[in-house]
């Protein structure tokens, strides 16, 4: 039997256990292989499997979808990884980025303050969550400027491309939505009901639960949010508003 932790995450309504079981069917379904899904520390998805086909499957799936470093010694400065926001607004020196590291304890990627500062401008970091959109769980790209094994201390910046699309989002005009904790599919129903479908410029699946609705111009994200929050309890949403 072969534990494979990828890199995606499941919680929120857990709407993400029926996508990635379909997801596994379409990439692993013809071999002789069994899979069990589970979540780890920190809602990191486990995917289990046995039988004759396991190496072939084990790789196709890391192909797929990544899998996350686990312990502190196997990270490296200088490397992208891919992580998850986490515990957004608790603390004012920074925001904290979950890349999956669980031995020897459970360790975070801090982008610092000053960096932020740095990158963004003068704004405290709670400002700058609020404003920027970001929630927890919003899948982000970082990479390792100062890996410190004796205090295990992991310092970050954004990666270029990710630098590059954070910036985009904050200058072209539209508004727009990051839900964080149910799959696209009932987001795409919870439009369509209220009738905002037409509102939306484009979908973007950043994750397995993790969705970007970028709004046609003239459209307001608090009033999108107004109606469809009310359906896709309990996930989270975090707007970029370029107009009140």
């Amino acid at each position: 039997m072969s534990d494979i932790v990828i890199l995606e995450k499941v919680y929120g309504d857990r709407s993400g256990f029926e996508k990635l079981s379909r997801k596994l069917k379409s990439l692993i379904g013809e071999l002789e292989v069994e899979w069990k899904l589970s979540v780890t520390k920190k809602q990191w998805v486990k995917v289990s499997i046995g039988g004759e086909d396991e190496e072939i499957s084990a790789n196709l799936i890391r192909e797929e979808f990544g899998e996350v470093p686990y312990k502190l010694s196997r990270i490296s400065e200088e490397e992208t990884y891919r992580g998850r926001f986490t515990d957004l607004g608790k603390m004012g020196y920074g925001a904290y980025v979950d890349i999956g590291i669980f031995s020897p304890s459970p360790k975070d990627a801090l982008l610092p303050l000053y960096y932020l500062k740095r990158t963004f401008g003068e704004m405290p970091v709670r400002r700058m969550i609020k404003e920027f959109g970001w929630v927890d769980y919003l899948p982000v790209e970082i990479r390792l400027e100062k890996v410190e094994f004796g205090t295990r201390s992991v310092e970050a910046e954004f990666s270029e491309k990710q630098l590059r699309t954070i910036k985009k989002w904050l200058s072209d005009g539209h508004d727009k939505l990051f839900i964080a904790g149910t799959v696209s599919e009932r987001i795409e129903e919870a439009l369509i009901k209220t009738g905002h479908g037409r509102d939306v410029k484009r979908l973007e699946e950043l994750g397995l639960m993790e969705t970007l609705l970028i709004l046609k111009k003239g459209t307001h994200a608090p009033g999108i949010i107004k109606e469809i929050g009310p359906l896709i309890k309990p996930a989270v949403i975090g707007a970029v508003k370029f107009q009140v």
